[in-house]
């Protein structure tokens, strides 16, 4: 009876230990992540040979540039939107073509890789490392080395961003595949259904909404990638806009207007891919 009144107290008395010690975990993980920071920007300034602090008034003299030699010509700007056109459908094909490549491979390493689905379970860790090193090597690093060697155009560009897509990809589907219904897939082995019909029949039409918006989500991406591999000499638009800004001030209204297109670009094809997950949830919600 005497120590009953106590209880309350220790409870109370040992949640406030461990709240403090959440905080001071916390603090310590926040200090290290600002000395990171702060020695890896350190780093960079110093093999940028000290030039950030003295560039940083500068910043804005590009887009200046930018501006002051497109306003005057404004009258030139619907037909350079016309001559660079072809060049942004090239960037949207490799982006799509790379993006379906992708989704492809993606969807086979899934379901190598998810357990409960896996062909050859004893290899899951070799599909799951495989797609860890897809989505570790970056585009542009695959992209040189292709470069280097079947040389310059949209080929490399559209096999690096597949080779990416398909680890990126391959991580989300795996877990997708996780949640699927096991039921299908045994009753279509129950009957004598290879592995590969068990998958396209039974697991499939269950994630094959997840898998698109997550194919769609990955294509916008694409897009601005196979932009900036370009740069590189991948081809398309990308490719232009390089041009067009090494030449230097004259040539900024033609890079204003590679610009322009592109983000005219991004801005529809994510509102076209917002769309339609819009209409795929709403059409899985009337379903249920």
């Amino acid at each position: 009876m005497t120590q009953m009144p106590d209880a309350p107290f220790d409870t109370r008395a040992h949640y406030l230990a461990l709240t403090a010690r959440r905080r001071l975990y916390g603090g310590i993980l926040m200090a290290v992540f600002v000395l990171l920071m702060v020695s890896g920007f350190l780093l960079a300034d110093g093999r940028n040979a000290g030039g950030f602090w003295d560039g940083l008034p500068h910043i804005l003299d590009f887009p200046a540039d930018v501006v002051r030699d497109t306003i005057p010509r404004l009258n030139l700007l619907p037909g350079y939107l016309v001559k660079y056109f072809p060049a942004l459908v090239e960037t949207v094909n490799i982006a799509a073509v790379s993006t379906l490549l992708g989704t492809l491979g993606a969807m086979v390493l899934s379901l190598l890789a998810t357990r409960g689905l896996a062909r050859w379970p004893r290899l899951i860790p070799v599909f799951r490392r495989l797609m860890d090193l897809l989505r570790a090597v970056p585009e542009i690093v695959v992209a040189l080395v292709l470069i280097f060697v079947l040389g310059g155009g949209p080929v490399p560009a559209m096999i690096a961003i597949a080779l990416h897509t398909a680890g990126a990809l391959g991580k989300l589907f795996s877990e997708v595949n996780e949640n699927a219904d096991l039921k299908p897939v045994e009753g279509l082995h129950s009957v004598g259904a290879t592995w590969l019909q068990r998958m396209w029949l039974g697991v499939v039409p269950q994630v094959s909404p997840n898998y698109l918006s997550y194919a769609l989500m990955r294509f916008e991406i694409n897009i601005r990638a196979s932009a900036i591999l370009g740069f590189v000499g991948a081809g398309g638009i990308g490719y232009e806009l390089r041009n067009t800004m090494s030449w230097g001030q004259g040539k900024f209204d033609e890079a204003a207007a590679i610009f322009i297109l592109l983000f005219l670009t991004i801005v529809v094809f994510d509102q076209l891919s917002g769309h339609v997950r819009h209409m795929m949830i709403t059409s899985r919600s009337k379903g249920h």
